[in-house]
């Protein structure tokens, strides 16, 4: 009974963006909401003024701009909130697309202004991949920007998902009014500047109440009841559809001024879904089996400055977790406890005695970890969707300083180990890093020297894409990896890559050598 009890009130969900949409300073209007900080941080001129709370890294800090997945999780409204900050840069995409494998569902924000943008798109397929329930805020109404309706008939085409708007804005830019709730028929009136939670609601029965022209001038009224007519024409709201990722309810408002968070927050309470079930290679787990069950999505080292940690971020699927209790470790097969499991509040961790489906929370690591690992109570499960995709950009990493070559070796593994980028190890230790773009080369080689004290450069690699490479005939294989030594890497878990130079040089060895099967992802399953 406490099990169902404790997943019923338990919604976790990760907030995803383009790059400057706001999805930061949305999720600390969301904590303000809940109790969980009292004042949150600003971004201005990408200089961070005062440090937003789910930017925990010194380099995020500097730049302005978040580079990894935080967690954060706070109470309200009787529930239990667990909030996933992505990156928005498009060079930690796949720490992004990791971190939707640990969610139930999501919250995508939009600027009014540039509306979908190409990463916006990129994220949106993740999503329908795995049948994600999305909702969309579109965000800074108090500038001017595009069309309310041309803005949805865009979301509709370029994300290739049907659209429901919840809230709609009283015009926008400097004569913004405020927004209709069209799921409570109520007006939300808007205050710029104010930098407190927004109380000025006021009951409407509905669009065509005399008392809406009290508060809004007769120009804004007419149009508000126009537009409003045309959508309850045009566009339904069908709960099951949004569960199963194919409709996502709009919402409007300025996140920067508090504003429309209110509805967008009770709203997505009423209807995200609670955690239900998650796929593993043996079979369907359900979060209400009493058997404990989940995975490690993301591992991050030193996330305390102070203490060398190296803490992995854990989804509970199914089950209790609970504090110094014996798991199962499926890869390695052997027996394993935690005696100070936490839950996060951005870089603030608490410890805990137990825990329950949809949490995510943060185990000591001591290296054993790695991500797509599982733990259960003696099941042999293995969960899906966890694979390392293939880099776009290769260098090869030179050591600056001779006499820090261990601090070297362990930082560039526990940094590849977290997602960061990809490690590939070739004939006599050289080490080639792979990523989707070149800020995380700036990341790693800031972290490297002020966390490990190491420092290095990269040299470019003229490399075109990496291969994993598999097959049945173990002659062809042998024969393929001894002939293209050089072209060969091992991967983290010593898989053997071929680091293709051309479209062309992939080809040629793939008519050479028919019988071999050359992957895109270390799932082997082909690509995203």
């Amino acid at each position: 009974m406490e099990l169902h009890k404790e997943i019923a009130r338990r919604k976790t969900f990760a907030i995803i963006s383009h790059p400057d949409a706001g999805k930061t300073t949305l999720t600390e209007k969301f904590l303000l909401f809940g109790g969980a900080i009292q004042t949150a941080g600003a971004v201005k001129s990408n200089k961070i003024h005062k440090s937003a709370t789910s930017d925990f890294m010194e380099i995020e800090k500097q730049r302005g701009i978040s580079v990894a997945t935080s967690v954060m999780g706070f109470e309200y409204g009787g529930k239990r909130i667990n909030i996933l900050d992505t990156p928005g840069h498009k060079d930690f995409a796949e720490d992004t697309y990791r971190t939707l494998t640990a969610v139930d569902s999501v919250i995508l924000v939009i600027d009014c202004v540039k509306g979908v943008e190409e990463q916006t798109g990129r994220l949106m397929e993740v999503c329908r991949m795995r049948h994600t329930p999305v909702i969309i805020f579109i965000n800074k109404m108090d500038r001017e920007g595009r069309d309310p309706f041309e803005l949805l008939d865009e979301l509709e085409h370029k994300l290739e998902i049907q659209v429901r708007p919840l809230t709609w804005p009283i015009s926008q830019g400097q004569s913004f009014q405020g927004v209709y709730n069209l799921y409570e028929n109520s007006l939300d009136l808007f205050r710029p500047g104010s930098s407190k939670i927004n109380e000025n609601l006021i009951s409407i029965s509905n669009p065509l109440d005399p008392e809406l022209e009290k508060w809004v001038p007769e120009s804004h009224c007419c149009k508000l009841r126009d537009d409003i007519a045309l959508i309850e024409g045009v566009y339904e709201l069908e709960r099951e559809l949004y569960r199963d990722g194919l409709l996502a309810p709009v919402f409007f408002g300025s996140a920067v001024n508090n504003f429309g968070i209110r509805e967008l927050l009770e709203t997505f309470l009423a209807i995200a879904p609670s955690p239900e079930k998650r796929e593993a290679e043996e079979r369907m787990v359900l979060a209400e089996e009493t058997p404990m069950s989940g995975f490690v999505f993301k591992i991050h080292a030193n996330l305390d400055p102070n203490h060398r940690d190296r803490t992995a971020f854990f989804k509970i699927c199914s089950g209790r977790f609970e504090r110094n209790r014996f798991y199962t470790h499926t890869r390695l097969q052997k027996k394993v406890r935690f005696s100070s499991p936490t839950h996060f509040m951005a870089n603030e961790k608490s410890i805990i005695d137990d825990a329950w489906p949809g949490d995510v929370i943060g185990l000591y690591d001591n290296g054993s970890l790695k991500i797509g690992d599982t733990l259960t109570e003696g099941e042999e499960l293995h969960f899906r969707g966890i694979p390392s995709f293939s880099p776009e950009i290769f260098k090869a990493l030179e050591n600056r300083d001779p006499m820090k070559q261990k601090q070297l070796d362990k930082g560039i593994r526990q940094l590849t180990e977290e997602g960061l980028a990809q490690l590939f190890i070739q004939f006599g230790n050289r080490k080639i890093i792979g990523t989707v773009g070149e800020l995380q080369f700036d990341v790693i080689k800031f972290r490297l020297e002020h966390e490990y004290n190491a420092q290095c450069d990269f040299s470019p690699l003229r490399y075109h894409k990496a291969f994993w490479v598999t097959g049945t005939n173990e002659e062809m294989l042998e024969e393929f990896l001894r002939r293209k030594s050089g072209a060969i890497a091992l991967d983290r878990d010593e898989q053997p890559v071929f680091l293709a130079e051309s479209e062309w040089m992939l080809k040629v060895a793939r008519e050479d050598y028919p019988e071999l099967q050359f992957h895109t992802t270390s799932e082997f399953s082909g690509t995203l």
